[in-house]
């Protein structure tokens, strides 16, 4: 996510920003990879609409939501979301725009 906001940076012009954001996050996405910032909205909100029986029957989830819980979304999901989002953007994005502009030193 933060390749797509220094690709968006990078760009001189709008297309070439829309480019530099869409093609990240749908990487990301489609890896199937998690986001804690994307999933502090979505599962607290799928809790609170949790206790609408009219809105659960719709979306097909009926008896599938009892192990959505405050508790499990911050020991199973938010601590090791977050966790990997360190360790990921950290590993995959930044090392690599240190490895790939480490100049050498002149002697």
């Amino acid at each position: 996510v933060c390749l797509a906001v220094w690709m968006s940076v990078a760009a001189k012009d709008i297309i070439g920003k829309i480019f530099g954001i869409y093609f990240p996050i749908m990487a990301f996405v489609a890896s199937g990879f998690e986001h804690c910032v994307a999933n502090m909205y979505f599962i607290p909100m799928g809790l609170l609409l949790k206790g609408n029986a009219t809105i659960v029957a719709t979306a097909g989830l009926a008896g599938k939501l009892s192990n959505l819980t405050l508790q499990g979304f911050f020991v199973n999901n938010l601590t090791p979301v977050t966790l990997g989002n360190i360790v990921g953007g950290s590993l995959c994005v930044a090392t690599v725009y240190w490895l790939a502009y480490l100049k050498k030193s002149e002697k």
